[in-house]
């Protein structure tokens, strides 16, 4: 192996290493959670991480790790020595978020904010997003049921 592809091994195993670090610290994401986020199997990031892959990975399971992980793949290609940036399109802008869904990011950065609150602004986020959709029925918000 060349010292150069040596380089490019570690350079990649250290990003996966930080981008799982930070979803295990930010998001309480395991491994197996973050596969199910980023539709790239345990066995492919546990390669990744130890740099044990014989060809580069493949670029759609990179952007789809990190697009999961909400991180910019121009850092995982930069790592990889890929020079993507001639053939990147400018990504469109991003859709309005909630004005609610800001306040709460705010509250999880603000580090005046306990450890215990952001722990269960989580833990009810993580409720809200994984628990199995209300039927609609015909009612309209705010009609008692008969």
């Amino acid at each position: 192996m060349t010292e150069t592809a040596n380089a490019r091994k570690i350079a990649f195993a250290t990003f996966v290493r930080r981008a799982l670090g930070e979803a295990r610290a930010t998001r309480a994401w395991s491994g197996t959670e973050v596969s199910r986020r980023t539709g790239v199997s345990r066995q492919t990031i546990n390669r990744w991480v130890r740099g044990d892959w014989a060809s580069d990975p493949e670029a759609e399971r990179v952007v789809a790790f990190c697009e999961g992980l909400g991180l910019d793949p121009a850092a995982a290609f930069a790592a990889l020595g890929w020079d993507r940036t001639a053939s990147r399109r400018a990504a469109p802008p991003p859709p309005p978020m909630d004005p609610d869904v800001e306040a709460l990011l705010r509250r999880l950065i603000d580090p005046e904010v306990s450890d215990a609150e952001k722990f269960h602004i989580r833990e009810t986020i993580r409720y809200l997003a994984y628990r199995p959709t209300m039927p609609t029925g015909g009612r309209k918000r705010g009609e008692a049921a008969s």
